[in-house]
């Protein structure tokens, strides 16, 4: 017996070695754990308050600026953008900028002065059915909480005899997604978080089991040029993940009844911008990491946070600053609302813009770094 146990401590001794002779793979081990439940935790953790709300009030009376301090006061809203009309309001709403909209026409302060009844429009997005449904409740809340506030004010002025109905009436009006279906909610979104997820593994580990099994160093002798011999690799890749692109939205129409609003075309366009950033991650997981597990770990690192820091579960503005900034790093969390803008609103290029361009940028430096890094550390 204690034979047996010294040859498995030799063993444990031996294998101990191994893991603390590659400090890469443990830091990845001992550090990312903690770095993940920090970040995820964040993310998971949050109430849906602060939504962003764009405002047109018309009136500039007494009783709106009452009504729009009552919303700001809720905790629910936060008033990010005054806009002149309705159709400015619906412009912001389908860039995505804000969440929510409310229209306060010019007759509200003479209609609520006059003992009638104040009629406002309120819009909110309900492409997130879980983010719009507590809209629609702080909604309500307000104004029957600034309505009451009215209806006692009317009592002291005019005492009993008062007809009692409630001054405000509150028109709200769901936009993308009236029915308030979860499934156009997360269809689009599972479209670009799996097109992220299948790219960067394919990338990731095709390159690191080649420089395992030495082929990769094979290639590199030959008269193939680096930029020739990378884009080899990756334009397979770029194939089979645009044929999963056509195959999931496809799928989300047939399957789920959520068909496309928007342009197949611009979709098409922004997805292969989109694989560039992707690609390019991967051949830097691929850079850095020296064996298939550091890949693994790395990728985790990255494919994690994209179902949760990116928004598809949990909508990104009531996320603590730490998270929040943290999902700009990723390029799907771009590519999410630009598919969620086309699929559900059918915005046009000019109203995503203020998402295009930022992922452009990020996909367009992170390929040629990647690309570059890769040539180097060959």
């Amino acid at each position: 017996m204690g034979k047996g146990f010294r040859r498995m401590a030799t063993i444990v001794r031996k294998e101990w070695l191994h893991i603390i002779r590659d400090p890469r793979t443990l830091a990845l081990v001992i550090i990312m754990p903690v770095m993940m439940l920090i970040l995820l935790g964040y993310a998971v953790a949050n109430d849906v308050e602060d939504l962003p709300l764009a405002v047109a009030d018309l009136s500039h009376t007494d009783a709106s600026r009452t009504l729009l301090e009552k919303f700001s006061a809720s905790g629910y809203y936060m008033v990010t953008h005054v806009a002149q009309n309705e159709a400015e309001i619906l412009e912001m709403l389908d860039a995505g900028t804000v969440k929510a909209g409310i229209y306060i026409p010019e007759d509200f302060g003479r209609n609520i002065s006059t003992g009638g009844v104040g009629a406002i429009q309120f819009y909110i997005d309900g492409s997130n059915p879980t983010v719009a449904q507590t809209a629609q409740l702080a909604a309500e809340t307000v104004s029957q909480a600034t309505s009451q506030q009215i209806l006692i004010q009317r009592l002291e002025r005019s005492g009993a005899g008062l007809t009692i109905s409630l001054p405000i009436d509150t028109h709200i009006l769901y936009l993308y997604n009236p029915d308030m279906r979860r499934m156009n909610f997360m269809i689009p979104g599972l479209v670009a978080v799996i097109l992220q997820v299948q790219t960067l593994l394919l990338t990731a580990f095709a390159i690191v089991r080649e420089r395992e099994q030495g082929t990769l160093e094979q290639l590199i002798v030959t008269p193939v040029r680096s930029w020739e011999l990378i884009l080899g690799k990756i334009l397979p890749f770029v194939l089979v993940a645009f044929l999963n692109v056509a195959m999931t939205v496809g799928a989300g129409a047939f399957l789920f009844g959520v068909k496309v609003a928007g342009s197949i075309a611009l979709l098409a366009g922004l997805s292969l911008i989109f694989l560039l950033g992707s690609l390019g991650l991967g051949v830097l997981i691929s850079t850095i990491s020296r064996t298939q597990m550091q890949a693994m770990y790395m990728s985790s690192f990255i494919m994690l946070p994209s179902f949760l820091l990116a928004g598809l579960l949990f909508p990104r503005e009531n996320m603590p600053w730490l998270a929040y900034y943290s999902g700009y790093l990723l390029p799907v969390t771009y590519f999410l609302e630009i598919v969620r803008g086309i699929i559900l609103k059918g915005a046009d290029f000019f109203v995503l813009w203020n998402w295009i361009w930022p992922m452009s940028v990020f996909s367009l430096v992170v390929f040629f770094a990647s690309v570059l890094m890769f040539h180097k550390r060959l």
